[in-house]
Formats: C-alpha cells, structure tokens, sequence
C-alpha cells in the first residue's frame, strides 16, 4: 500500500497541509478511541447495567459514552497540537445534530 498516496488523501479530504498534521490527527483519533474502551466498561459496571438489554446499554452508551469520546477527542487534540481542528469537526456535528432535531420537531409540528 502507497503510504503517501494514503495520506495526501486525508490532507486533500480535511484541507491539512503538513504530513505530521495528518499524523497528529490520527494518533488523536487513536488515543480517544483507545481511552473510551477503557471509560466504557467501569461506567456499565457504576451503573449495574453489564447484563442489561442491548437497547439499555445502547442509550447509555449515547448519553454518556459518545459525549465522553468528544471530549477525548478535544483533550488529545489539544495535548497533541491539534485542538482547531477537533473543535471545527465537533461544532460541524454540533450544527448537524441540531439540524436533524429541528427537522424531526419541525416535521412533527406540520403533521398535527
């Protein structure tokens, strides 16, 4: 596999210029990733829910698991130098979740 070609990918798809940008980044997405696997099991275990139905855990897991992986995504960023563009790709979601909630109450209101 080209490495180079891998990367100038990822530098042409986030507009970054620099290799150890691209390198950053990734070791960013690495290290949240890695530190949320290691959050996830003790948060089930405080709230007894290890052996819950997978719907349970599913909504825990977004309401305390996805926000503490945005979060490790912002911490290692910013240790790691690349904090702007974490914060650009978290307040993009931000818009998107927002778009998508007014859209579903929006549409809900025209139905009644």
């Amino acid at each position: 596999m080209n490495t180079s070609g891998f990367l100038d990918k990822f530098k042409q798809k986030w507009g970054i210029s620099s290799t150890v940008d691209i390198i950053l980044i990734l070791v960013v997405f690495s290290l949240a990733g890695m530190s949320i696997v290691q959050v996830r099991v003790p948060v089930f275990q405080l709230l007894h829910i290890e052996d819950a139905h997978m719907a349970i855990k599913t909504l825990v897991y977004l309401a305390v698991v996805f926000p503490a992986y945005q979060f490790f995504l912002l911490f290692f960023g910013l240790i790691l130098g690349q904090f702007r563009f974490f914060w650009e790709k978290e307040k993009k979601m931000g818009r998107w979740i927002m778009n998508l909630f007014s859209k579903n109450s929006s549409s809900k209101k025209s139905d009644n």
